[in-house]
């Protein structure tokens, strides 16, 4: 028998979201088969070879204090690691590793291998199996009827993918591969409505026949950090990244091949993501611009190929080719494969629950870039909560969700089941109103006890994560406690631009001040020796200097988090009666009964609902 007579869940795709949702059932206890059309593409780096980066590098760091995979494996594959936005605020501080793309899916193949409660199926799925309105499996290309009791789509791009390079149109989700069709029928037939996204990709170029001397070197971070929590390696031996620009005349050649781009002749008609816009799309847009940044960074540590960061485009081939020879360290360099646009199938998030299930079908949960979402770590994290949920809601376990206050994956699907999207979806750290208090550096803090309850995340974490509170506690005390003398900090103040002190200060109220860090009072022998013999590593070092130069901001914070926090306990019944509320605008009326919000607090978020239309409607709840 080729399969078992029922699965728990079954996952549709390999990609970050299927990775994370299959793993994260699975290690709770349920049974996974994950079905994905090529095995050899798990954990693809379709796009570029990097995770994290700004905001994104929290939600990484999330994932691993849950108990997910991604930060790990991160972590084993990393060739060059940087922390962004360090000379801003600790809220922004937002790491960032280049990944060799090979090493990476190999390790999450490992790693999925390893769990036994996952199964593997080469196949494509072109209908789900639905029975009195709850999941009940799949049915595949290859004629198999599989029977679950949860389903996860994780379809990326592949749903209807049509590819575009120049004025060549085909099918496919993925250089190489077919799309996937039938899903998306059937969705519409049960009353989902959907609509088309599109994503582009760079060409992909031949390191030998690259100038570096002409470029500017970007080297990564001399102490680099890492993802996990956990004693996974920070990274050795790192690889530079380059920098090098477009000019005019190389956008004269892309301007010339304007009549022969899907993005201006009306062959793409969808929405493109608008923070990493194609190079056509920036020339359009930036006309007055007469120059573009672009990365060169590398694959992997033993190959050649080389991604072209920001140069991401659709038009022919050639007009790559000549356009890309203008280009300083690139004036004779080779391709190894076209940049190329995607249009895809996707569906408004508004028609998920919070825990990311339909609201037209039971047990059927959405992820990535189904959802109208772009990025792998944005994929990864609808992921794990969708595993999560789909393992709770068989098991007659309670949902799990976050809020906007506990982590940035809470920010993330409130978002987008509240808001909705229209354009693909990419996190950045001004869309946390509490971002103070989701630093990258506090995730585990924040989220390590949550999934040890879970069963996600294992006693070791636990364990580490109390170790690391003790040294913080040692720390903030030491500095409390001990005393500066004015003749030996004085000297460093002065050329920190700071005021002397008179006479003896407390080493905690000597850092609360601007530009001063913890190494400036390394000039205390006291401070020196303490640090060396009580093991305090770097990671505490910054978390105590943060509290003290920030607590009274992340007060500030938690005040209006908790605020909110009632709002999210006031809950809606799943069948209230909009139409009954006369005193609120049609549009607000209108909203409410499109999103059907779980709570006032997602309902206060609703674009066009108004302070006093959730005052009728808290009256009409009796509050």
């Amino acid at each position: 028998m080729i399969f078992e007579q029922t699965y728990d869940i079954i996952v549709v795709g390999g990609g970050h979201a299927g990775c994370e949702a299959a793993h994260a059932a699975a290690k709770l206890g349920s049974k996974v088969l994950l079905i994905t059309q090529n095995l050899q593409t798990i954990a693809q780096m379709s796009c570029n070879p990097a995770m994290g980066g700004i905001a994104k590098g929290q939600i990484v760091r999330e994932l691993d204090a849950l108990g997910g995979m991604s930060g790990i494996i991160t972590d084993s594959a990393t060739i060059q690691f940087r922390m962004l936005n360090t000379s801003k605020g600790p809220a922004m501080w937002s790491p960032r590793a280049q990944c060799d793309r090979m090493v990476f899916a190999q390790n999450w193949r490992v790693a999925l291998e390893e769990n036994k409660n996952i199964s593997f199926w080469q196949d494509t799925v072109t209908s789900l199996t639905i029975r009195k309105g709850v999941v009940a499996g799949v049915k595949t290309n290859l004629g198999f009827e599989i029977t679950a009791k949860a389903v996860v789509l994780c379809n990326g791009t592949f749903l209807s993918g049509v590819m575009h390079i120049g004025e060549k149109q085909f099918s496919g989700g993925r250089m190489g591969e077919k799309s996937s069709e039938g899903i998306t029928a059937q969705l519409i037939d049960l009353g989902f409505t959907h609509g088309r996204m599109k994503t582009g990709t760079p060409p992909r170029l031949d390191g030998r026949t690259i100038d570096y001397s002409k470029t500017e070197e970007q080297k990564g971070d001399k102490s680099p950090n890492k993802f996990s929590f956990t004693n996974t390696s920070s990274v050795r031996n790192q690889e530079s990244c380059f920098i090098t620009y477009t000019n005019e005349e190389c956008h004269a050649i892309l301007k010339e091949g304007f009549n022969q781009s899907p993005m201006f002749t009306g062959r793409i008609k969808s929405s493109g993501p608008r923070y990493c816009p194609s190079i056509e799309e920036k020339l359009n847009r930036f006309s007055d611009r007469n120059r573009h940044q672009l990365f060169i960074e590398p694959e992997g540590r033993n190959t050649i190929e080389i991604y072209l960061n920001g140069f991401s485009t659709s038009l022919p081939h050639q007009v790559q080719l000549n356009a890309l020879r203008k280009i300083k360290g690139l004036e004779k360099v080779k391709m190894f494969r076209a940049g190329y646009a995607v249009e895809y199938d996707y569906f408004p998030p508004t028609q998920l629950k919070q825990t990311l299930e339909t609201k037209l079908v039971k047990n059927l949960f959405f992820c990535g870039q189904i959802n109208g979402t772009t990025g792998y770590e944005e994929a990864a994290a609808q992921g794990i909560m969708a595993g999560i949920n789909a393992h709770q809601n068989i098991y007659k376990l309670d949902p799990f969700t976050l809020s906007r206050s506990e982590a940035y994956i809470g920010v993330l699907i409130d978002d987008l089941i509240t808001k909705g999207t229209e354009e693909p979806y990419r996190m950045f750290t001004s869309r946390a109103e509490y971002r103070l208090l989701l630093r990258q550096d506090n995730a585990d803090e924040r989220l390590t006890e949550i999934g040890y309850k879970l069963g996600l995340a294992d006693q070791d974490r636990l364990i580490t994560l109390d170790k690391k509170r003790a040294k913080k506690e040692e720390l903030l005390k030491f500095l409390s406690d001990q005393s500066i003398e004015p003749k030996i900090i004085n000297s460093i103040l002065i050329k920190k631009g700071s005021a002397k002190i008179v006479q003896k200060k407390k080493l905690k109220d000597i850092l609360a001040r601007p530009h001063i860090k913890t190494k400036d009072l390394m000039c205390s022998d006291s401070l020196k020796a303490f640090i060396k013999t009580s093991n305090i590593d770097k990671e505490v070092i910054s978390q105590v200097e943060i509290h003290i130069k920030y607590n009274g901001y992340m007060n500030k914070e938690k005040e209006a988090a908790n605020k909110m926090y009632a709002l999210e306990h006031i809950k809606i019944p799943e069948n209230f009666e909009y139409d009954k509320l006369h005193s609120i605008s049609a549009e607000a009326r209108e909203k409410l009964k499109n999103i059907f919000p779980s709570s006032i607090g997602q309902a206060t978020r609703i674009s066009g609902v108004s302070p006093s239309d959730i005052n009728v409607l808290l009256i009409y709840m009796g509050r």
